[in-house]
């Protein structure tokens, strides 16, 4: 039992829930469950510590972090990635928080990177008599994350509002009116008047500023100035020079031969994956 709703007693919660539980929903039942059983107040403390923390992730430099290390990140999009910082720990919510260039160091980031990753295979086969060689290579790129994994998590921000109707019996503005009576306001939904994200706004499509504000994501991804590098993110040093680069989702698949001369001819075919065709995994 929580002693105190303090931000201690908040960050407790947060990490017992991850301890405790195997899987996204139980986790939202086991803390809604705990929650529910709290006095009001301790309800309403704990919806604060959480607002206030997700106004602490509303930075511009933290939207640009989100943005480089998975992708995208629509407004509701980056809300949803600040509930899933706040729901990683305190620990590694701290890490990140005041300087999200670190965000990479986290292990639910680093899991995340390795399910992103391109997966290429080969098979070469040669023809009669040696003359030419037949290859076959297919680029698979993951898009899809599982629900578990997803660096969003938009129903971790509900919880506290289901514990609060679900102890009082009243509607969820009753706990915003008693937020705002305590002069605790989310800056989400941001880019509206008088919500804007923390900091100085900037263009994330600018390289060097980037590369200044956030330089460690920026090398992971790739980014540079160098004019002869592609627009895209990241070339891998395995990618054969000879074909043009993968740039979208699903499975791209390049066909070439080669002759005694070692000319290449190539044809590219593409193929959705699974994840793309049926909608996810």
């Amino acid at each position: 039992m929580i002693a105190v709703m303090d931000i201690d007693g908040f960050w407790e919660l947060v990490g017992r829930s991850a301890a405790e539980t195997g899987t996204r929903r139980e986790r939202l039942e086991w803390l809604e469950n705990h929650l529910a059983a709290l006095p009001v107040e301790d309800i309403v403390d704990y919806h604060a510590w959480f607002t206030l923390s997700r106004n602490r992730a509303c930075s511009w430099d933290m939207y640009a972090a989100c943005w480089i290390s998975i992708g995208y990140g629509s407004s509701d999009g980056f809300e949803y990635f600040t509930d899933w910082l706040i729901s990683l720990g305190r620990e590694d919510f701290e890490k990140v928080v005041d300087c999200p260039d670190r965000l990479m160091e986290l292990p639910a980031m680093q899991r995340l990177d390795e399910l992103s990753r391109n997966f290429r295979h080969e098979r070469t086969s040669p023809s009669r008599g040696g003359r030419i060689e037949l290859s076959r290579v297919t680029l698979t790129r993951r898009s899809f994350w599982p629900e578990e994994a997803s660096p969003q998590f938009e129903t971790f921000s509900y919880v506290s509002t289901d514990a609060y109707e679900r102890a009082t019996g009243r509607d969820s503005m009753a706990l915003y009116d008693a937020m705002r009576a305590r002069g605790v306001v989310s800056v989400f939904p941001f880019l509206t008047p008088g919500a804007e994200p923390d900091g100085e706004g900037w263009d994330f499509d600018d390289k060097a500023e980037c590369l200044r504000r956030l330089p460690r994501l920026a090398r992971h991804r790739g980014i540079t100035t160098d004019p002869d590098d592609p627009d895209t993110d990241q070339v891998r040093a395995w990618w054969p020079p000879h074909l043009s680069r993968y740039d979208g989702d699903g499975t791209r698949v390049w066909s070439f031969s080669r002759g005694a001369d070692g000319t290449r001819r190539s044809q590219v075919r593409r193929h959705l994956c699974e994840a793309v065709r049926y909608g996810g995994i």
